[in-house]
């Protein structure tokens, strides 16, 4: 059952659209609830995602939408320095 789990929330965040904006960095494009926003515009019937986020849309943007505003939600403080211009340096290891 475990194993089940790990592979459905893998598979959940390949195809998250929070993921998928946050890889993509394109100026311009939303920041704030980023992933939320792309599947609510996917699910409205908007037609050029990439354009607009630059990224493409979830296949099943209504499936994604719990997981996609769970993580915009934990992510929002990030979002909002970034959107402020704060910028940090993240290094990890030893």
């Amino acid at each position: 059952m475990n194993k089940l789990l790990a592979i459905l929330l893998a598979l959940q965040l390949a195809g998250c659209a929070t993921a998928r904006t946050l890889d993509a960095a394109k100026p311009g494009a939303p920041v704030v609830y980023s992933g939320t926003r792309l599947d609510l515009y996917a699910m409205n019937g908007g037609g050029c995602a990439m354009g607009r986020f630059g990224a493409a849309a979830p296949s099943y943007p209504g499936v994604d939408l719990p997981a996609s505003a769970l993580l915009d939600t934990l992510l929002l403080p990030l979002s909002v320095l970034t959107v402020l211009g704060v910028g940090f340096q993240a290094t990890g290891g030893l």
